[in-house]
């Protein structure tokens, strides 16, 4: 059962990530053999001031 995880800045629309984990969906199940039914997509929306890379804050742009 596949799952996947995905972290983005905030400030997609609810159709964006709809369509984000449609997307994600057929590709996991035609790469990875497995049925749709079977894969769960989680989509986290970041607030900016939360991603921290290299000690330093990433902002959006």
């Amino acid at each position: 059962m596949p799952f996947v995880k995905i972290d983005l800045f905030e400030g997609r629309s609810e159709e964006q990530k709809i369509e984000l984990a449609r997307e994600v969906t057929e590709v996991v199940s035609r790469v990875a053999k497995a049925p749709k039914e079977a894969i769960h997509v989680f989509i986290n929306d970041m607030p900016e001031g939360t991603y921290y890379p290299h000690g330093e804050m990433k902002k959006k742009n």
